[in-house]
């Protein structure tokens, strides 16, 4: 059997970047010697219950490759040399190195799958955030930051960069939308790159909970660029558009972005309409799923969206921005909007169209066919053919 080595970050909160690495480490476990560097070691086994995958630990050679003391909350240089130099010398014993989050320098040629936009190359987060119109604010003392981290101390170390490994023809780059492709294409020119969309291993189960025709569901990280407050702005606009009693749900852990939580937490107690939910796992997120009816995301920034897969497969209709990876999951220019007055126009449509909302709901429906567990793992096994050449 091959030696493979898998790094995955594990170090953030769970959502639907682990799924990848399960899925993979599902299918190598027995098939491959297979070792997992990850930065935080720790977060592995509670990964594996929260999002209910069954992996067998014991014949897994498990190594964190970041300092004993990493937080990575408090990512520093140091941290990113450290895990280098461990990648690195775990890579001489491997055959196939293979990076699920992002691009990592092995030291040798690798599988890179990219799981977001803001993968480590400043310089493109801001290219990419101006195409898709997003705002912010990057500080003077950021970029000098930046620049000595990239320019300098980086080169010092023996550290590529991203740019490098990205633009070297022996490593393999995996965006995870055409979408992303497109962006890095425009940027760094042709590249050795397949697209390949992320596990979407939710499958909508029975369900004794009823679905409401006037709810609206959101789950998700509970952070700032989710924009979930111009979710909110949406539904309420549409109430007072329609006349109906709509409601709007929002699961997740609003402790990642604790002045933005308050912020919600404020809407919600103005608006009896507007239910913050918390974290919601297992069956408790799979009746969330099926108790609505809709789904609007408003991430501009988005590289594919897990979560929107997701409320296709639950039976949702989905109403999505004209920019980002959810656009093309959805791929419906009538559920596809720009300014928020074109998805108040959207949704209140649906809302009162019948004939309209019927035909979303089978495009929806549809779209969702193309993601379905099945499909995703005949993907996965044809991709692993390639890459690992199994005897």
């Amino acid at each position: 059997m091959k030696n493979v080595l898998l790094y995955y970050s594990f170090s953030f909160s769970f959502g639907g970047g682990e799924h990848l690495p399960l899925a993979l480490i599902a299918a190598l476990q027995n098939r491959t010697n297979l070792t997992l560097a990850l930065d935080m070691k720790s977060y592995l086994e509670p990964a594996l219950k929260t999002i209910d995958f069954d992996l067998d630990l014991s014949n897994l050679k498990v190594v964190q490759v970041t300092p004993p003391d990493y937080n990575p909350k408090r990512h520093r240089v140091w941290d990113s040399f450290y895990r280098f130099r461990q990648l690195k010398r775990l890579a001489k014993e491997a055959d196939i190195c293979i990076s699920t989050s992002n691009i990592m320098d092995f030291g040798k040629p690798a599988h890179h799958f990219i799981n977001m936009l803001a993968f480590g190359d400043d310089s493109f987060v801001v290219y990419a955030q101006n195409c898709v119109g997003q705002k912010v604010c990057h500080t003077s003392t950021g970029k000098l930051k930046r620049f000595l981290s990239e320019k300098v101390l980086r080169p010092i170390l023996g550290m590529r960069s991203k740019k490098s490994i990205i633009c070297d023809p022996r490593e393999h780059i995996y965006p995870n939308s055409c979408f992303v492709k497109k962006l890095m294409t425009d940027y760094y020119g042709a590249f050795n790159s397949s697209v390949f969309y992320p596990p979407t291993l939710f499958e909508a189960g029975a369900t004794t909970i009823d679905r409401d025709p006037l709810k609206l569901i959101y789950i998700g990280r509970i952070v700032p660029e989710k924009r979930i407050e111009k979710i909110i702005n949406i539904v309420e606009n549409a109430r007072m558009a329609t006349g109906l009693n709509l409601k709007l749900h929002v699961a997740g852990r609003i402790d990642q972005s604790p002045s933005y939580g308050e912020q919600l937490q404020k809407m919600a107690t103005e608006r009896d309409w507007l239910k913050l939910l918390g974290a919601l796992y297992g069956v408790e997120k799979q009746d969330f799923l099926m108790s609505g009816s809709y789904a609007i995301h408003a991430e501009r920034f988005e590289a594919f969206g897990i979560s929107i897969v997701e409320y296709l497969k639950s039976g949702n209709i989905v109403i999505v921005p004209d920019k980002g990876g959810a656009r093309e999951i959805v791929d419906s220019p009538e559920l596809t909007y720009h300014a928020e007055d074109e998805a108040v126009a959207i949704l209140s449509k649906l809302l009162t169209d019948v004939a309209f909302r019927e035909k979303q709901l089978r495009h929806c429906r549809e779209r969702a066919e193309l993601f379905s567990r099945k499909a995703y793992l005949e993907r996965q096994e044809k991709l692993l053919q390639e890459i690992i050449q199994f005897p």
